[in-house]
């Protein structure tokens, strides 16, 4: 099917942030609205341009336009949640979103194709860094990643014919429990489909606990089915969204500039008192 506009996603976004209990992260939003909708994994995986789908470009606009209505408000950490209002909201007149948005501008104009809200925007430029690095470069990025996350013991391999393992490490959980993990760094420009999955779950077969995958592209749906099977070794995953702000919470390459608004009010008791 045709991938809908961005305003056509207003109300399937609400509902299933109303199904999600008033709060979810981006990721879950992607995946309740791909099902009220009845996306395909094809649908999904259509790119936009660089690893940014159609659909994730779509709902960011969505979102912006949303928030900017008094319907949706988020974290710095990346969490999306209902307002007041949005709480009492369960549908909109996709055109009175748009002239709100618009500041009562002609038309109803649809965000250009060149480009990005301001939510997305910095995570595009990030990830089109991380492309560029050469391929160990970004394996020691990934490294330190995951020592900042609270791994120790990381050391990245990356030899030849070890199934695509890039290194290994160990997360301890508690100050009690550990576990062994050996990960694989991946610089996709498209989509992880659930082969490579398959392919690194048999790689790391009976040498650790879990399985980690990074990734500067984007995991389809059946990728993501596929980490979590029942019954085999779970893969957690990482992908390029997720990186970049990840990137971001431990201030890594990411300068964080707050811009601060000065409510200037006179105090007549002051002089009052004079």
């Amino acid at each position: 099917m045709a991938i809908p506009k961005y305003d056509q996603f207003f109300n399937p976004l609400l509902r299933a942030m109303h199904e999600l209990g008033g709060s979810a992260s981006i990721d879950e939003q992607e995946d309740r609205v791909a099902a009220i909708l009845n996306l395909s994994d094809k649908d999904l995986a259509e790119i936009h341009r660089g690893s940014r789908t159609k659909v994730q470009y779509r709902l960011a606009w969505a979102r912006t336009y949303l928030k900017h209505y008094g319907l949706l408000e988020n974290s710095a950490r990346g969490i999306w949640t209902l307002t007041p209002k949005g709480l009492k909201t369960h549908t909109v007149d996709a055109r009175a979103v748009n002239r709100k948005a618009n500041k009562g501008r002609r038309g109803e104009p649809l965000p250009k194709e060149d480009k990005l809200p301001k939510e997305i925007a910095w995570e595009e430029k990030l990830l089109g860094v991380l492309k560029s690095l050469p391929a160990d470069a970004f394996e020691r990025l990934s490294q330190r990643v995951l020592r900042e996350s609270g791994f120790t013991q990381v050391e990245v391999t990356g030899r030849s014919g070890d199934g695509g393992i890039d290194g290994k490490g160990v997360v301890r959980i508690g100050g009690v429990l550990s576990f062994h993990v050996i990960f694989q760094c991946k610089r996709y420009k498209g989509s992880v489909g659930p082969g490579v999955i398959r392919d690194l779950r048999g790689a790391m077969m009976g040498r650790a606990d879990k399985g980690l995958l990074l990734t500067t592209g984007t995991i389809t749906r059946d990728a993501r089915k596929e980490a979590q099977r029942d019954g085999a070794t779970p893969i957690d995953l990482i992908d390029g969204e997720d990186f970049v702000r990840r990137l971001r919470d431990l201030g890594m390459g990411v300068n964080i500039m707050q811009h601060i608004v000065e409510d200037i009010r006179v105090n007549r008791s002051f002089f009052e008192g004079i």
